[in-house]
């Protein structure tokens, strides 16, 4: 599964598709990581304030990576005022 997140809520709904494809409710996902379930709610949703070393732990946890790569001129048009 390649998924683009572009935004913090880009990243939740991909975070949170994962989790479920693994079976996982928030709590047992937030237990595997070391937060507690209304934690990986607020990261699912994409609000703010979740630290780098949460969000690789919440990765790891669900088998993905991070890919950093430049945005396409279509992502920056359609998001760029998001961030």
């Amino acid at each position: 599964m390649i998924r683009k997140a572009i935004s913090p809520e880009n990243l939740g709904s991909v975070l949170r598709e994962a989790r479920k494809q693994k079976g996982l409710n928030q709590t047992a996902t937030g237990k595997l990581v070391g937060i507690d379930q209304p934690t990986v709610s607020k990261v699912e949703q994409g609000s703010g304030g979740t630290q780098l070393g949460t969000l690789f732990r919440l990765l790891a946890a669900l088998e993905l990576e991070m890919v950093i790569q430049p945005r396409s001129k279509t992502d920056v048009k359609n998001d760029g005022d998001k961030w």
